[in-house]
């Protein structure tokens, strides 16, 4: 498995340093001997798709996730999404749940927010690969250095983004961002366990769009398949 990134230039040249620097190498080199092992998610191809689909210069929103889904045909590189004609996990459910109680958005047929992606929303897992049925299994390998640094590059290079962190875990990221210069919407994360906690009704995605046009930018279209 190659880890080349296949990603959209800007993103390339913001993180050259972190391709080039040691803990990169290793990591490369868990995931080859990983794949020699084990089934490892999402395939080569995808793991970057969250920087592929949105340009770094184009990103208007982040929405914070923590690994990927590690069963069967879910990970496809953007973090609460599924491929198309995959079953929604119970956090996505969750998610479009609150999209219609806020933004009226129907439920979709498909799990896969491509589509937000590709409108600026960059939809980052702190941990980019995952081995088939173990969450977390490959944490600390060197993948939160690497996304830590794209938000920090986000953070100081931009403004005006607007940075949605869903629980404990993305909130630990408010540290990277520079508050006097970006919007940070914080609530429970939306999995069975916490969503009844406040996630439910925490309004994301009609806020993230009143912000976007209180500074003159084009709105999401939150609206999916």
């Amino acid at each position: 498995m190659t880890i080349d990134p296949i990603i959209e230039s800007s993103w390339k040249e913001v993180l050259i340093e972190e391709f080039n620097k040691p803990y990169f190498a290793q990591l490369k080199n868990f995931l080859m001997e990983e794949k020699k092992h084990y089934t490892v998610f999402p395939p080569g191809g995808m793991i970057f798709n969250a920087f592929k689909y949105s340009p770094f210069w184009e990103t208007k929103v982040v929405i914070l996730g923590q690994d990927p889904y590690h069963d069967l045909h879910q990970a496809h590189g953007l973090c609460f999404s599924v491929q198309n004609g995959v079953a929604h996990p119970k956090s996505l459910i969750n998610i479009f749940q609150e999209l219609f109680g806020d933004a009226g958005v129907p439920v979709p047929r498909s799990g896969s927010l491509e589509k937000w992606a590709k409108q600026g929303v960059l939809l980052l897992n702190a941990i980019l690969t995952v081995r088939a049925h173990q969450a977390g299994s490959h944490q600390n390998q060197g993948w939160e250095i690497f996304t830590d640094a794209a938000i920090k590059a986000l953070s100081d290079k931009r403004e005006g983004l607007i940075f949605i962190l869903w629980g404990s875990f993305a909130q630990q990221k408010t540290v990277l961002i520079d508050r006097s210069k970006h919007h940070i919407l914080q609530s429970p994360h939306p999995s069975p366990l916490s969503a009844y906690r406040g996630f439910f009704g925490s309004k994301p995605f009609s806020k993230t769009n009143e912000l976007l046009r209180s500074m003159g930018k084009e709105a999401i279209d939150w609206r999916l398949e």
